[in-house]
């Protein structure tokens, strides 16, 4: 029995079912004839309200009609254009985003980088270095190790300062305090910043 001879009989078996329960809500049916009379029209939709490449809107549609063959028992037939559009521009947005912070290999490729190991490959002794400095960082006040990793992740005192509700001042201080004790368990482990 071939895949859509499988999901017909599916669909015929839970169309009986809602007719011998009473059950009023007409369930999807033939997918197949539904994406026959829908799919262009969901198209022409998902487009009206995203901005995004001809691929997207393909793969953000597609994704909608995978989805109700494997939710149609719960969507109606008379609601499904809606729960496919529904469905296809919240995967184009995904799609969107996605596009936005993954690089893509291909394009990479095609603009000459060079792809491979970084030039600033470091050997074990520096990894092993830079453990020991993680681990030092550990041994830290809580408040400390908190403002030294956001530094350390690009904020400036005063963003910190705002985010742990204090001055920039003490962040300054506290982060000279981390500093200095960082310092002295280098200088007891024989290494230099």
């Amino acid at each position: 029995m071939t895949a859509l001879k499988a999901q017909s009989a599916v669909c015929e078996a839970r169309e009986a079912e809602a007719r011998t329960t009473g059950d009023t809500r007409a369930p999807v049916g033939d997918v197949g004839e539904l994406y026959r009379a829908l799919s262009r029209r969901l198209e022409r939709l998902v487009r009206i309200d995203v901005q995004a490449p001809d691929s997207v809107i393909e793969d953000a549609c597609q994704f909608a009609w995978s989805r109700l063959v494997h939710h149609q028992s719960r969507v109606r037939r008379e609601t499904a254009l809606a729960w496919l559009v529904t469905t296809a521009v919240h995967e184009a947005f995904k799609l969107v985003r996605r596009a936005g912070r993954d690089v893509s290999l291909e394009l990479a490729l095609e603009q000459g980088v060079k792809l491979g190991p970084a030039p600033s490959a470091r050997g074990p002794d520096t990894v092993a270095e830079q453990r020991d400095r993680l681990s030092a960082i550990r041994t830290l006040p809580a408040r400390q190790q908190r403002l030294l990793w956001l530094y350390g992740l690009g904020l400036s005192y005063k963003e910190i300062g705002e985010r742990e509700s204090c001055t920039s001042r003490t962040v300054e201080r506290q982060l000279q305090h981390a500093r200095s004790r960082l310092r002295t368990a280098d200088m007891s482990a024989g290494r230099s910043l």
